[in-house]
């Protein structure tokens, strides 16, 4: 047996078992419960950076984990939208449904749950898979289980279990909408979009019910729901956008190659949510609770900005203002990308709750992240 035969046969003999670990049916019980088994020996908060190992630089793997973490962070969110509006079955298992809430989300779409089911296991692939390749390039894995401390939603199908995310107090920048359908602005170049639902990016509103209580009023749980289908298509915006500004600072080509096969996916589901969304009833709701009002206009009534069947990105500017423009994904400047994105999740409301140690790694991780260079 030559080296190179030897050393493969030693890599899937260590590779195996994490396959095992973290494949997506045990990913849920063993990642996204309370308590959980570890994923890699530590938390990282005192590994910064990584160490150049396996074929892989500092830099590449500092991206990759950086993409693990968000990853877990997408696969706890999408996981209690599942458990309350999705199909629970062995590909995503977490609890029991809630009928109310299913029926109000398919609204947008009838096939909702499905979608809803694939885009969940879609993320816990993700991050299976980010942590698995790190993990056979010598490098740490990325393990967020001591976060799992913000609460559960109390209505009937939720599982009772610590969540690293709150989907209960979001406030939804739903600017995405109208940068998809501008052909004259772009964030890259600083320029800023107008919100297609005002009242979501103000005050603090619920995107799945919190309580039985939440699914007595019809009004509000469609509102409820009309919310959910908007915060789909902001958290898969962000992916979209994510990949291909971080693909700009790898080096190797393996890790280049996992980052432009894994955001077109994150693709794929931002183009399928941002389709529903905009099947989202008209309707104006206050919540029983805090008091916040919503409203959801009817988008069709304010020309090409926020119609609702433009779905293909606009062409816009892009690189040079005096180029023509082109259809592209926006934004894709690689400068502070990763914080960028850290910084959306957190004005989306979704680490309400949250410890300053969680905060604090994560911020670590996007620095490292957004440090990498190609060629570095």
């Amino acid at each position: 047996m030559n080296e190179v035969e030897t050393r493969e046969d030693n890599l899937e003999d260590r590779v195996k078992p994490l396959k095992s670990f973290l494949s997506r049916r045990s990913f849920l019980g063993k990642s996204l419960a309370v308590g959980a088994g570890t994923i890699g020996a530590g938390l990282l908060a005192n590994a910064p950076t990584a160490r150049a190992s396996g074929g892989l630089t500092r830099g590449d793997a500092d991206i990759l984990r950086f993409l693990a973490a968000a990853e877990i962070i997408e696969a706890d969110l999408w996981q209690q939208y599942n458990e309350l509006g999705g199909i629970q079955d062995s590909e995503v298992p977490g609890g029991t449904g809630n009928p109310a809430y299913t029926a109000a989300v398919e609204v947008l779409d009838g096939d909702m749950d499905q979608y809803i089911h694939d885009n969940t296991d879609d993320e816990i692939t993700h991050a299976a898979f980010l942590n698995a390749y790190l993990a056979s390039k010598g490098g740490e894995p990325v393990n967020l289980d001591q976060f799992r401390t913000l609460p559960s939603s109390q209505a009937t199908g939720a599982q009772n279990i610590g969540r690293l995310t709150n989907l209960m107090q979001l406030t939804v920048d739903t600017s995405f909408w109208t940068r998809y359908r501008s052909d004259s602005l772009n964030p890259d170049f600083g320029d800023t979009l107008p919100q297609a639902i005002p009242t979501l990016a103000v005050g603090e509103h619920t995107a799945i019910p919190r309580t039985d209580a939440d699914t007595t009023d019809p009004n509000f749980l469609q509102a409820i729901a009309n919310t959910a289908g908007f915060h789909f298509a902001f958290i898969e915006q962000g992916g979209t956008s994510l990949y291909p500004s971080l693909a700009q600072r790898v080096t190797q080509d393996e890790a280049l190659r996992i980052l432009l096969s894994i955001g077109p996916t994150e693709t794929m589901h931002f183009q399928t949510w941002q389709d529903k969304a905009g099947n989202a009833p008209t309707l104006t709701a206050v919540d029983p609770v805090t008091g916040v009002s919503v409203t959801f206009p009817d988008l069709n009534a304010d020309g090409e900005i926020l119609q609702t069947n433009l779905i293909m990105p606009e062409p816009t500017i892009f690189l040079n203002r005096t180029f023509p423009i082109v259809s592209i994904i926006r934004p894709t400047e690689t400068r502070g990308a990763a914080m960028a994105a850290l910084n959306a999740l957190t004005a989306d409301g979704l680490f309400i709750g949250q410890t300053p140690a969680f905060f604090a790694l994560l911020t670590q991780l996007a620095q490292a992240a957004d440090h990498a260079r190609h060629g570095g």
